[in-house]
């Protein structure tokens, strides 16, 4: 199950993500059971800081590295000399001569910032370093402030989204621009076991003979969301890769759209605490 990006690639629709995997032995064996499973998309970042296992992983999985669709993040904004050099350090903890997706972790508050960033990240597609590039944590507003020096839109948005936060304007602007979306704390923090999501989401799973996490990831594929749970336990990768095989019906799918409250869990982008990001 792929999603076609704008420029023809090919991005598999659910993924492993890595975030708060401890580098070292913890992340490799997530990784690599990821891969022995099926799994063919792995999201990093240089600020999960575990970039150097998910690397030894790949290697020692074998599988030939133009079927590994790998994902990582420039931690913060900065000069373009530093930056470059940020990221040609991920390609050496990665183990590879290029990045499939390449993704801005957050937006500057500062527009000009955000486009000097992007005019960097336009290079390295251009050199061929990185098959595709995009952003993560952008509103519509920082996305129009790229818009305007940007020769090349983001092929990638990923962005909290749950059954809490379904992002329905936004994937609308998304999808008029041709960007795809991606979800990432599709859990809510642990949000679709309680209140009302726990109580719709656990009917809908029963229906199905499935896990409430299955049912919120098929959700999303349903709705043409790209995926990346994240979990270290063998039994939960290997449960989390088979919600691409549920097939939820539309009454179902209206049922958790429905669950939208507009809640967020994770950092608003538009109120970060990181100041100017410049490392």
């Amino acid at each position: 199950m792929n999603k076609i990006l704008s420029n023809g690639v090919k991005m598999p629709m659910i993924g492993l993500g890595t975030f708060l995997v401890a580098d070292g032995k913890s992340a490799k064996e997530t990784v690599l059971h990821a891969l022995n499973v099926g799994y063919r998309h792995i999201d990093t970042a240089q600020m999960y800081k575990n970039e150097e296992s998910v690397g030894e992983a790949i290697k020692e999985s074998k599988i030939p590295r133009s079927e590994i669709f790998i994902t990582t993040k420039q931690r913060g904004h900065s000069t373009v000399s530093k930056m470059r050099a940020q990221f040609e350090e991920s390609l050496a903890k990665l183990q590879t001569d290029y990045v499939d997706l390449y993704l801005i972790h957050w937006p500057n508050q500062n527009k000009l910032i955000n486009q000097q960033t992007w005019a960097f990240f336009e290079t390295l597609y251009l050199e061929k370093k990185v098959k595709a590039i995009g952003v993560s944590n952008f509103t519509r507003s920082h996305l129009t402030d790229l818009f305007e020096t940007a020769t090349i839109k983001p092929m990638v948005n990923q962005v909290e989204l749950h059954p809490g936060l379904s992002q329905v304007p936004l994937k609308a602007y998304l999808d008029s621009e041709g960007i795809a979306i991606e979800s990432y704390g599709p859990l809510m923090k642990g949000g679709v076991f309680e209140g009302i999501w726990g109580e719709t989401l656990g009917d809908i799973a029963k229906k199905y003979n499935a896990s409430i996490p299955q049912i919120v990831f098929a959700w999303g594929l349903r709705n043409g969301v790209i995926m990346i749970p994240k979990s270290v336990t063998p039994e939960r990768i290997e449960e989390n890769f088979k919600a691409k095989d549920i097939q939820l019906s539309q009454e179902d799918v209206s049922l958790i759209n429905d669950l939208n409250r507009g809640k967020r869990v994770y950092t608003d982008p538009d109120n970060s605490p990181w100041g100017p990001y410049i490392d």
